[in-house]
């Protein structure tokens, strides 16, 4: 299946995407948008594009399970995803993935402007790691 993963932020968003076999997750790039409403429309574009079937929304829930304020607006991305594209949009768990993803920049020794560039599509890549993962458990 092919699967369109995002780490939504104010002004960066992470994209990663897996072909039909869902072998790897590959990163995409980061959309540079401060506007909410041309960053869902170029994910939109972005999904049409590669032919989505899935579309994995990083939901940023608190360490307790609770749903703050980003996580709203992650959920509130996803249901206006599904309705805007008919593509079937999940819900998936990143709260630890940015600081993985710092880690792994740090290992590699990216900082600076490059590491602002970059960070949020790594996540996006966990993320999609980290569901691939799971759709591989359950046997999907």
């Amino acid at each position: 299946m092919k699967i369109l993963a995002i780490d939504y932020g104010d002004s960066r968003t992470g994209l990663a995407y897996c072909d039909k076999y869902e072998s790897i997750a590959s990163p995409l790039g980061t959309l540079f948008e401060k506007s909410p409403e041309r960053c869902f429309h170029r994910i939109l574009e972005k999904a049409e594009e590669l032919g989505s079937e899935l579309i994995v929304v990083g939901h940023p829930v608190n360490m307790d399970g609770s749903a703050g304020a980003r996580a709203k607006l992650c959920e509130e991305l996803a249901k206006r995803l599904k309705a805007g594209s008919g593509i079937e949009t999940v819900l998936w768990d990143e709260r630890v993935t940015t600081v993985q993803a710092a880690g792994i920049l740090n290992e590699t020794n990216v900082r600076g402007k490059k590491r602002k560039e970059v960070i949020d599509t790594v996540a996006a890549t966990l993320i999609l790691e980290s569901y691939l993962d799971y759709r591989r458990k359950k046997g999907q």
